[in-house]
């Protein structure tokens, strides 16, 4: 807007004055500021704006890359997407889920694919978008009386925690309600807390786009059963890594048992706090499925559109990986928890020694590789306290809910977000120190001229 302004004042006729010296002095002041508004305008075009727009819903069969993907053009493709190098194993056979992708959640890096935009039911998986939307609104130790409002409009059928009207909950109970038993209910009493459902979903949308999360189409913001209402592969996994980098967040799924509190129910009969345990088997090792080595979480989900849902991360070593699959066809036992140890052991197997084939760096989301190592809970308090604080001061002056964007690491090389970014953040710097000095040249050249002239 300032640069705009200067390119006006440039085109300005010069106004006469007493001296011929003075007008001369005008005139050379008026003509440098004409070159540094020029120069402003170059380096404002030097970097066009990065601009990502959803694909289209894909189906089977192959289509050529297009630059319009967000991750990169390679992702645009069908089928299975892998660039291995010599003596990088073959990814694992029998992989029948409908789209699936492994990526490094540090470099953002996509080590490999199979119709990352392919926009499916997302189910509980989608509690992740809600929980990078939602959890840095308010502390951890906040309380809150639930109502009967709070609980309504909850869909038949849906996975509860056994919140109760009338009862009071921290926010960290309701979160652990939300991540270790898929609880709807707690996701609707937070999504009152933050003002409406309504509302929350529009802010998930909001955010899905802030993310490059471009698939993503919210209707219900606990992954319910709802027509229109898809993610993809791809998006789940921007969601997971947007979340690890929050430590709450990385604490919440990565807990395998906690106690729930217990109260009044509604029939006036006292309930004594219960343990939950969370629904993640590659966590929890439940029901014949055996615990991932060095598993943080992330979220399972479930629904009849959907089929089975899973964001899976695990660290070993330095390195972090997060496996996405949804909705496998194989009709085998646990299949989607199988499918996601296969794909993170590949991955653990090729980090490093393949190309990647996109990345998940469309937009300025980061992973804290600290973050997700799940430190000690009293730090996860403090910190997760200080956002919120942070959160609401800023809702008290700005009178919106504010939300937090964690700080973007360094990307892939093929990723030129981060670059275009920075270069066009020095391209306003550069041009709006080129039209501030401009002006003030104009000034202080007309108040000599005036000097002089009298």
């Amino acid at each position: 807007m300032n640069v705009s302004r200067a390119s006006s004042s440039c085109h300005d006729h010069p106004h006469p004055t007493a001296a011929g010296a003075a007008a001369t002095a005008v005139a050379a002041a008026r003509g440098l500021a004409a070159g540094c508004c020029l120069a402003a305008a170059a380096a404002l075009t030097v970097t066009p704006a990065f601009a990502a727009a959803p694909p289209g819903d894909s189906g089977h069969g192959s289509a050529a890359p297009g630059p319009e993907a967000a991750g990169g053009s390679m992702m645009a493709g069908h089928g299975v997407l892998v660039r291995p190098k010599d003596g990088v194993p073959q990814l694992p056979s029998g992989l029948s889920a409908l789209s699936w992708t492994v990526s490094d959640a540090r470099t953002g890096q996509v080590l490999a694919a199979k119709d990352p935009h392919r926009k499916l039911p997302p189910a509980s998986t989608l509690k992740t978008l809600f929980a990078v939307t939602v959890l840095p609104r308010f502390p951890s130790t906040e309380k809150h009386r639930v109502t009967d409002a709070d609980l309504a409009g909850i869909g038949a059928g849906s996975s509860l925690v056994g919140v109760q009207a009338r009862q009071t909950y921290t926010v960290a109970d309701l979160w652990r309600g939300v991540f270790l038993s898929s609880g709807n209910d707690a996701v609707h009493v937070l999504a009152h807390m933050n003002g409406s459902v309504p509302l929350t979903v529009s802010q998930m949308q909001a955010k899905a786009r802030m993310l490059g999360a471009n698939d993503t189409h919210v209707v219900s913001p606990d992954g319910y059963d709802m027509p229109g209402q898809v993610s993809s592969a791809y998006d789940l996994a921007v969601f997971a890594r947007a979340g690890l980098a929050m430590p709450d967040f990385a604490g919440y799924v990565s807990t395998a048992q906690a106690q729930f509190p217990g109260g009044y129910d509604a029939h006036g009969k006292f309930v004594k706090s219960f343990g939950i345990q969370n629904t993640n088997r590659l966590l929890t090792g439940a029901d014949g499925v055996t615990r991932y080595p060095g598993v943080i979480g992330v979220k399972n989900g479930y629904t009849t559109n959907a089929g089975n849902t899973l964001i899976a991360a695990a660290r070993r070593g330095d390195r972090t990986l997060i496996a996405t699959v949804m909705n496998p066809q194989s009709g085998l036992p646990q299949a989607v928890y199988r499918e996601a140890g296969e794909l993170l052991d590949w991955g653990f197997a090729a980090a490093g020694r393949t190309s990647s084939v996109g990345t998940l760096n469309a937009a300025t989301t980061a992973y804290r590789a600290t973050s997700a190592h799940a430190p000690a809970r009293g730090r996860q308090q403090a910190q997760g306290d200080q956002q919120a604080r942070g959160g609401q001061q800023a809702r008290a002056q700005s009178g919106e809910h504010a939300q937090q964007d964690p700080k973007p690491a360094a990307g892939p090389r093929e990723s030129s977000t981060a670059e275009a970014g920075s270069s066009s953040t020095l391209a306003w710097s550069v041009g709006g120190a080129l039209a501030l000095g401009a002006a003030g040249s104009v000034v202080l050249l007309r108040r000599r001229a005036a000097a002089k002239s009298r």
